[in-house]
């Protein structure tokens, strides 16, 4: 591979209770409550679900530049579920929700999958976390 940018960041601490600095981004992460922690700040896989959503926002956006359509108002939200794996583990899924608001709804399903196709998180997770991406009309 070609490296294009190299992304750097440093955990500090006990891990998920802890300390992360990558750029702009200095702040403290905790174990969600539903785990067992205080859920008294910002936890793995929110910083996760928010990387993840910009990533996609933004191959959704060059696929519909290369289909010229213009997207105005449009979003991505993303949320990341952690469970056990049934083998001592944990293992992540992944849900997106597409909206993009004046474009018809088979279109904006196309971009969405043709975005799911070269989005560099959905080529780090397939085969490894269950994706699944909805267009939504709201």
């Amino acid at each position: 591979m070609d490296v294009l940018y190299t992304a750097e960041s440093l955990s500090t601490g006990e891990g998920r209770n802890g300390h992360v600095v990558a750029g702009d981004l200095d702040l403290d992460v905790a174990v969600p409550k539903e785990m067992g922690g205080s859920g008294n700040g910002t936890n793995p896989e929110q910083l996760f679900a928010a990387g993840y959503a910009a990533c996609f926002h933004s191959a959704l956006h060059a696929v519909a530049r290369g289909h010229k359509v213009k997207l105005e108002d449009s979003s991505v939200g993303g949320r990341v579920q952690i469970g056990p794996n049934g083998q001592g583990g944990y293992q992540l899924a992944v849900l997106l929700e597409v909206v993009l608001p004046g474009v018809e709804h088979d279109l904006a399903q196309q971009l969405a999958d043709e975005a799911h196709q070269v989005c560099p998180y959905s080529n780090a997770t397939r085969g490894n976390i269950d994706v699944t991406v909805t267009v939504s009309d709201d």
